[in-house]
Parts: C-alpha cells; sequence; structure tokens
C-alpha cells in the first residue's frame, strides 16, 4: 500500500456493529458511522463502518458525538495487547465531548441538548455513543468543544500524577518525558500551577520551542544522554520525573532523583513501532518499576494508570474534571491543539501520532454542531 492509498479515505462497509453497551434489536432507520479496528496493524486497519441508530435502553443516553481525542493508547490497542480494550473489532477513542440526543426512560437530571464530557476507554471514533449517566460530567457553558475535549484524558491523567500521586510542591524541580504530546504539554503546564521551580521536557529539536514557550528545559532525547544531562544541572537530584517511554527511560530517570523523589511510570510507548507491539518490551515496561520499587533507598516509584483508576474508583475522576474545566475558564491551562480532524480521517491521524510528527493533541471531529 502507497502513501497516496494509506492517507486516502477508506471506503464505508455495512456491517451490523454494536459499539460498547449498544444492545438489543436495532432500529433500521437511520444509520451512523464508527471507525473501527478490524484486526491488528497500522492505520490502515482503520475502516469507517454503518452502524444502525436505535433508541436508548432505560438507563442508557444517546449522545451525539461532537470530539474525540485520538491519543497513544489508541495506537496500543491497534497492536491487540491493550487490557482494557474488548475483542477487535471494535472503535477505538478514549474520550469525548458530545451533546445529549436522546435518554432512557428512567435517566434522571440529564436532558436533551446538554453538553457532556466522557472517559469512554474506547468507542469514540464514531458519531454516537451509547453510554450510563453515571459516566457523563456536565460541560460548563462558555469553554470551546476541542479544549474541553483535551483536558478529560490528557490533563486528567497529569492532574492526577501531579497532585494525587508525586504532590508537586512550589519551588520543586520535575523532569517530564514525550513533554511535546498531549500529556507532556499538560503536565508543563500544571506544573507551572503547582509552582515548580524548574521543568525539563524531553522532545526532538524541532518541539524544543513548544517546550520551552510552556516553561519547560528542552532536552533532545534523540542525541543527549537525558539522565547525564539532569545530573549535570541538578547534581542533588530531580523531586519528580515523569515517564511516558518505557522500561529504559524509567531506569534512567530513577538515578536522577533526589532521596525522597519519586517517579510516576504511566506510559510504554517504545513498546509500539508502526502499529506493531513488542510483547517482550511490553512486558518488560511493567516489570521495571516494580523492580526499582524494591532498591534500597528513599527514592519512590508509582505506576500510573488512569483506566485501572477510574474503573476502580470514579469519585477522583469526576472530582478532578470540573477543576480542571474551572483552570480553563481562568485562562490558567491552554491546551495545544495540534490539529482538528475529521472523523473519516482517523486513519491519517494515528499515522500522524506514529511518526511523531505530532505537537499536543489530535482531535477528530465527529459531527456538526
Amino acid at each position: 500500500m502507497g502513501n497516496a492509498d494509506l492517507f486516502a479515505c477508506p471506503s464505508v462497509v455495512r456491517v451490523h456493529y454494536s459499539p460498547q453497551s449498544a444492545i438489543g434489536n436495532a432500529e433500521d432507520l437511520m444509520k451512523y458511522k464508527s471507525v473501527v479496528i478490524t484486526k491488528k496493524g497500522g492505520p490502515e486497519v482503520l475502516k469507517i463502518v454503518e452502524n444502525d441508530l436505535r433508541e436508548p435502553d432505560a438507563n442508557e443516553v444517546r449522545i451525539r458525538i461532537r470530539f474525540a481525542g485520538i491519543g497513544a493508547t489508541d495506537v496500543i490497542m491497534r497492536s491487540g495487547y491493550y487490557p482494557f480494550a474488548p475483542k477487535i473489532p471494535f472503535a477505538p477513542g478514549y474520550e469525548i465531548v458530545g451533546i445529549v440526543d436522546a435518554v432512557g426512560d428512567r435517566v434522571a437530571d440529564i436532558t436533551p441538548g446538554q453538553r457532556v464530557a466522557a472517559l469512554t476507554v474506547h468507542g469514540g471514533y464514531a458519531e454516537y455513543i451509547y453510554l450510563p449517566p453515571e459516566e457523563l460530567v456536565p460541560v460548563p457553558e462558555g469553554l470551546d468543544s476541542a479544549e474541553a475535549l483535551s483536558l478529560i484524558l490528557n490533563y486528567v491523567t497529569a492532574y492526577q500524577m501531579m497532585y494525587r500521586v508525586a504532590q508537586v510542591k512550589e519551588g520543586q524541580t520535575i523532569v517530564v518525558t514525550g513533554a511535546s504530546g498531549g500529556v507532556g504539554t499538560a503536565l508543563l503546564q500544571l506544573g507551572k500551577v503547582a509552582g515548580a521551580k524548574t521543568m525539563y521536557g524531553t522532545a526532538s529539536k524541532s518541539k524544543h520551542k513548544l517546550v520551552e514557550e510552556l516553561g519547560g528545559i528542552p532536552i533532545d532525547y534523540r542525541i543527549e544522554n537525558v539522565a547525564r544531562v539532569i545530573k549535570e544541572k541538578e547534581p542533588e537530584g530531580v523531586d519528580a520525573a515523569f515517564d511516558a517511554v518505557g522500561a529504559c527511560s524509567a531506569r534512567r530517570l530513577y538515578r536522577t532523583l533526589k532521596p525522597g523523589g519519586i517517579l510516576v511510570s504511566f506510559g510504554m510507548m517504545s513498546s509500539v513501532h508502526d502499529g506493531k507491539a513488542n510483547v517482550a518490551s511490553e512486558i518488560w515496561s511493567f516489570l521495571v518499576p516494580a523492580m526499582l520499587r524494591m532498591l534500597p533507598g528513599k527514592r519512590r516509584v508509582e505506576s500510573y494508570g488512569i483506566t485501572m483508576i477510574y474503573r476502580k474508583d470514579p469519585k477522583p475522576f469526576r472530582e478532578d474534571l470540573p477543576k480542571l474545566f474551572q483552570l480553563l475558564a481562568e485562562g490558567r491551562i491552554k491546551p495545544v491543539i495540534a490539529d482538528i480532524l475529521p472523523l473519516e480521517e482517523a486513519a491519517r491521524a494515528n499515522e500522524m501520532l506514529e511518526k511523531g510528527e505530532v505537537r499536543g493533541k489530535l482531535v477528530l471531529k465527529c459531527s456538526e454542531a
């Protein structure tokens, strides 16, 4: 398949695919589109399908999705090894902002026309989605929908790691890997809100200006030894390091911590190349933080995963997202949106992400206002 074919909009195929919580017999009156992972592989496995639009069940809300997020987890899902993903085929899409279109007979306090946000984990690459009402968070008036969308996964992840896990305080020093990405840019902005004195961010040379604009000191991970650079600049060590890369990166960052410092491991992007997962690398990325925790000394190591936490207890997410909406309304944070692409270009968006061409957050526009 040539590049022209890869970036072309895929043809629409008619299949009876039921996303997320859809159950029961579909009414063959109206159709809606979603983008589905059809098999393991690269962006080319994403295909547009048509689904039957039905009425919501008694305890469901039907949402017309306005925007959905594109993220690193979508890439991992295509590898077939993401633990919280359903069996292929399914629509990826970790977070959405949309308009309530219809509500079930037993749903209270949610009305059609209301704008809501949700951490869907999957199902977001679609024009419509069906969700239980308890998973919805109202989006305040006056906020841009695409910017609000950018807070759901990336900023809640960054917020919880910054405040609930690492508990970064004013005057401290932090390190962020993948600093030009969705979570990385959020960490730099929230580090500034927290009063961090010095922030280091790893990124390729072309993205250093963005890191600097967000208050970080850029380090080119491609040609520099990150741990050595940090140790030279911070001989006593740093207070907190946030790692999105995986095993080797986590091990090196551990050595940059001061006594009492903390390493938060939250990603394993080094485990996926060209849409294919290196299973051994994934396992190693899970094991290394556990092994580091066994080392003597006062340095701490924590692993963070928003879905695992959310499914165990959704209360922190429901508390933190409104706080971020407020910070957005006050202008204290400003999501860096790389691009907004139509739903039909989901494969192209995934390709851009894998090639490292993205500065900030990629967003899919799933329907018109």
